[in-house]
């Protein structure tokens, strides 16, 4: 007679039994398992540990427990079981709440292994198959195949010095097997993506806007430079690299340098961070008035052109403007007519505007007497046996001091 497709989906007693029995994992001497206490009489308690039968814990093991520790024993708690024994002569199982404290740290382990959560430990030392890692106080192994960035087909020797440098050093890692008292596996290169993010996560929480920290410089590209902050890379931008002029970040910076930055603004959300390296060197436009003084001739170099004149630099971070009407008279019709970027200028201060960070220039207004005194003041600097500290002074550092009459 033909069953109905109902009837036919429904498992029979034997193909249950079947599947109880094969899923159905024995308890052995020395495991730990998480149960919850059903009753609790004056011989013992029981717990059930959802397997066929209950565990029974003697009241001789209650009583080793603390008076803290006997207090959470109450019907309905989670407690740990120690296997004992897995049948005893009557054919009960026998656990032990107190072994079980005693082995708490492999059911940390076993938490992390249902968890799948990253663990941060410390490497102890090596062997020929990998790491040992300190876990409470327990001993648990990484193989080599599991740890980051050890290539496969390394010559032993060059594998044994990887290794060895990372004793003492503190990484990420996930528990992979968990065998209670004999065997704890751990694996660095499972745990790889969600430790770089915990780290950053925990890094971003730590920072704040206005911190000075140390950090390496990981990556340089045309617009800024990648620092790692021991966690999380942050950018700077090549505008916030140097007050003066770059034209890319490999003048300054190169990878594996160290470096000091400033923590310019830090987003959560977004978990990007933007950090300084001219915020820890003096605005020059902080004191310009003290360093410059209206009148007084400088040097500088046409850094931009414009419709309305050339912008020129004096120094690192200041820019001053020489206004088309200010480089000859009559002025020409454009400046690239008479300039060129990269053009060295000799030329006078006819305005300073601190608050607005400008400096107005004249080239009209120096004349041909004045420009070639002060060529020739820069040629014996130049020809002097220091004549290059001589010349950074004369042209990058103006003297302030006003010239006597």
């Amino acid at each position: 007679m033909a069953r109905s497709g109902a009837e036919a989906e429904e498992p029979t007693e034997l193909q249950t039994f079947l599947e109880e029995a094969y899923s159905y994992e024995r308890p052995q001497r020395g495991d730990i398992r998480m149960g919850t206490v059903v009753s609790i009489d004056r011989d013992g308690v029981i717990v059930d540990l959802g397997l066929k039968r209950d565990g029974f814990v003697p009241i001789s093991d209650i009583e080793q427990l603390s008076p803290q520790e006997r207090e959470t024993i109450q019907v309905g708690a989670e407690v740990p079981a120690f296997i004992v024994r897995p049948e005893d002569e009557e054919g009960n199982l026998i656990v032990s709440i107190h072994q079980a404290l005693l082995n708490k740290d492999w059911l940390v382990a076993e938490r992390y292994l249902k968890s799948g959560e990253v663990w941060e430990g410390r490497v102890v030392g090596t062997n020929r198959g990998g790491l040992i890692v300190k876990f409470g106080d327990i001993r648990g192994f990484v193989p080599a195949s599991h740890v980051s960035g050890l290539p496969q087909g390394l010559p032993e020797d060059e594998r044994q010095r990887r290794l060895q440098s990372m004793v003492g050093q503190s990484f990420g890692f996930k528990v992979i097997e968990v065998h209670p008292r004999r065997r704890l596996v751990l694996s660095q290169r499972e745990a790889e993506r969600d430790w770089r993010d915990l780290r950053k996560e925990r890094l971003i929480s730590d920072l704040a806007e206005g911190q000075v920290r140390r950090g390496v410089v990981t990556g340089i590209r045309d617009f800024g430079a990648f620092v790692d902050l021991g966690g999380a890379d942050g950018l700077i931008h090549i505008s916030e690299m140097s007050w003066g002029r770059l034209r890319h970040p490999r003048e300054l910076l190169k990878v594996g340098q160290e470096i000091e930055v400033y923590v310019l603004r830090v987003d959560p959300q977004r978990k990007r961070i933007a950090l300084s390296l001219k915020r820890l060197q003096p605005d020059p436009w902080a004191d310009v008035e003290k360093r410059y003084y209206v009148g007084q001739l400088v040097e500088g170099t046409v850094s931009r052109l414009a419709p309305f004149g050339a912008f020129v630099e004096i120094e690192p971070g200041l820019d001053g403007l020489l206004h088309i009407s200010q480089i000859s008279s009559p002025p020409p019709s454009q400046p690239q007519d008479v300039l060129s970027e990269g053009e060295r200028l000799v030329l006078r201060i006819v305005s300073i505007e601190p608050e607005l960070q400008r400096i107005g220039l004249s080239l009209k207004d120096v004349s041909e007497r004045e420009r070639n005194r002060w060529l020739a003041k820069r040629q014996a600097s130049q020809s002097s046996p220091d004549g290059g500290s001589q010349q950074v002074q004369a042209q990058d550092k103006p003297q302030v001091a006003p010239q006597s009459s």
